[in-house]
């Protein structure tokens, strides 16, 4: 609408520039959020939908990451309890020489003796490891199980079975160490040419059972690192299509913001020029 400029108790060409020059105001003010926020949607009120979507996908990130978090921690008690289960093995190996060697004739009552109580010794470190195999409280030994949230989904968990490994009940199988003398009704003290031998090929059962514990542990640390491989393409993917929708692109809202403060600058003028119009009525009077 253009008004009279003949006419000064309604200014509508200073009203037009006014409305003009506060539109323009409101939009570079929107802009300048966008730009010190870094963000497109800054309420739902920018893009209903457009916010909708991009909580969803923030809340699907923040998810992924902690499960991505809970993969890391379930790979270091794993790792932990793989140590404690390699510490046994090397204290197994040990005690399986022992064995070998107190089954040689050759040797004196007294000395296979000595090795006994060395064994009786190296049984009791078995045991020791089993109570200090611990990760935030736990003793995993004595755990039959852990699971762990490794997705943001309820369904995604991974459960761990940790084998309670004693010397009397090492590994997967449970073969009880002490049974090489208790059978016998012996003391290791009392260790014989012929309970030596004999617990030779407990001792190797032991092993082999302890090794498929290790095994185990293997075989979940593999899992989870192809989770957490799987977990990290899915954090980024997820944040990727997130920042599509609610982040800013800078390069456009600068290339707005300059072409509003043009507007800016012309609005400015143009109200200045409206509002000065009207006094054009007072040369009539001259």
């Amino acid at each position: 609408m253009f008004g009279n400029i003949t006419t000064i108790n309604s200014n509508f060409s200073a009203m037009e520039a006014l409305y003009n020059l506060k539109k323009t105001n409101g939009q570079m003010s929107f802009h300048q959020t966008r730009l010190s926020t870094g963000k497109r949607i800054n309420s739902a009120e920018d893009d209903a939908a457009g916010y909708h979507i991009a909580k969803h996908l923030e809340s699907r990130r923040r998810g992924l990451s902690q499960a991505l978090d809970n993969v890391s921690t379930a790979k270091n008690i794993l790792n932990i309890a793989e140590g404690g289960y390699q510490a046994q093995m090397t204290i197994m190996q040990q005690i399986k020489e022992d064995l070998t060697q107190a089954a040689d004739g050759s040797l004196s009552d007294e000395q296979r003796g000595a090795i006994g109580d060395r064994i009786e010794s190296l049984l009791l470190e078995i045991d020791d490891i089993k109570e200090q195999t611990k990760y935030n409280g736990y003793t995993l030994f004595n755990e039959d199980s852990m699971t762990f949230q490794v997705g943001e989904e309820s369904e995604d968990q991974f459960t761990v079975q940790f084998d309670s490994s004693g010397s009397n009940a090492v590994g997967e199988d449970e073969e009880n160490l002490n049974d090489i003398v208790d059978t016998l009704g012996e003391g290791w003290s009392e260790l014989t040419a012929s309970t030596a031998s004999s617990g030779i090929d407990t001792l190797e059962n032991a092993i082999d059972s302890l090794a498929a514990s290790i095994q185990r542990m293997g075989d979940y640390q593999s899992r989870l690192t192809s989770k957490e491989e799987s977990l990290s393409v899915a954090i980024t993917n997820t944040e990727a299509s997130r920042s599509r929708i609610e982040d800013a692109d800078f390069a456009e809202e600068q290339m707005n913001m300059v072409k509003l403060q043009i507007l800016q600058q012309t609005g400015v003028s143009a109200f200045t020029q409206a509002n000065a119009a009207p006094q054009i009525v007072l040369s009539l009077f001259k």
